[in-house]
């Protein structure tokens, strides 16, 4: 029996958009080149099941340069879901 070579991981953005203008960017993920494509397929079938019309996923692979959007998202995610001062 062959062994299993591991494939290589690299950093992806994913964020989800709908035709109601809801966004969603999921954290930083680990992916294969072949599990970010199949990760398109399945939101799609996931969304046409749900009748969600209009709805859209972008799967980016990240570069090295990259690292100031990543920090500038999560500064963002943080302070959207800190509670609104009174």
């Amino acid at each position: 029996m062959a062994a299993r070579i591991p494939q290589p991981r690299f950093p992806y953005s994913v964020r989800i958009n709908t035709a109601t203008g809801t966004d969603a960017t999921l954290p930083i993920t680990l992916l294969t080149p072949k599990q970010a494509e199949e990760l398109k397929v399945e939101f799609k079938k996931i969304a046409r099941q749900a009748g969600a019309r209009g709805a859209h996923i972008s799967v980016q692979r990240l570069a090295a340069d990259d690292y100031k959007k990543v920090l500038h998202e999560a500064k963002a995610c943080v302070r959207k879901a800190m509670p609104k001062a009174a």
